[in-house]
């Protein structure tokens, strides 16, 4: 099951590919409506990975929060990242959050990306 997980995850989410928007944002949920936002941002988070122009969309646990959510979102252009935004998916998942989950702190941030460059650290130990 495992290595099922890491080869979807792998495939799916390329970020060698250059994207003009990406948005970093983090989520911390009262412990009480947790499940309500991961059964909310699931199905969002799937779809959107579906969406033309969509590199890459991830929600991920925090590794020292249970209650802390991270999202990345990589957009090939703003008419990717637009479409998403009024996608019926993600107004349905933001609808269930915004009335059901009290977000105890939030911050994102969008990018407009002029270039990128390959970060892989791993050359630094011998």
């Amino acid at each position: 099951m495992e290595n099922s997980i890491k080869t979807a995850t792998s495939t799916s989410h390329d970020k060698t590919q250059t994207t003009e928007i990406t948005v970093s944002a983090y989520y911390r949920v009262h412990p009480d409506d947790r499940q309500i936002f991961i059964d909310a941002v699931v199905p969002e988070m799937i779809a959107a990975n579906k969406l033309e122009g969509c590199i890459y969309y991830a929600f991920s646990q925090d590794l020292t929060d249970e209650n802390t959510f991270h999202l990345l979102e990589g957009w090939k252009n703003q008419e990717a990242y637009e479409r998403h935004e009024n996608s019926e998916t993600f107004l349905t998942a933001l609808s269930t959050v915004v009335k059901n989950v009290r977000i105890i702190d939030r911050q994102g941030v969008r990018y407009d990306v002029s270039k990128i460059y390959i970060d892989d650290p791993r050359g630094k130990v011998s």
